[in-house]
């Protein structure tokens, strides 16, 4: 079995859409209450999240100077209200 590197850790994203419905965020809320605002998203591109079968998008976003991986996860259709969550991944602790 493959050994983890890292974990999903679920964030809340202040996020804004322009007029066609580009999701842009802005802002990273951890659930401490630490909040890391986005200087600029670099990148966009889709990418499934493989253990659950999910679809989804990678942001590539830089903070305080430092490009990170940012991914919103897309709920199953079931749940109208719900289009996604976002995530970051954490390493694990050995």
């Amino acid at each position: 079995m493959m050994k983890r590197t890292s974990e999903k850790v679920y964030v809340k994203v202040n996020t804004d859409f322009d007029s066609t419905g580009y999701m842009q965020p802005r802002s990273i809320i951890w659930s401490d209450g630490r909040i890391f605002k986005i200087d600029a998203v670099k990148d966009f591109r889709p990418a499934s999240t493989l253990e659950r079968g999910r679809s989804g998008d990678c942001y590539t976003v830089v903070i305080h100077g430092e490009e990170k991986f940012l991914f919103f996860e897309k709920t199953s259709e079931l749940f109208a209200a719900r289009i996604g969550r976002w995530f970051v991944e954490c390493p694990v602790a050995d």
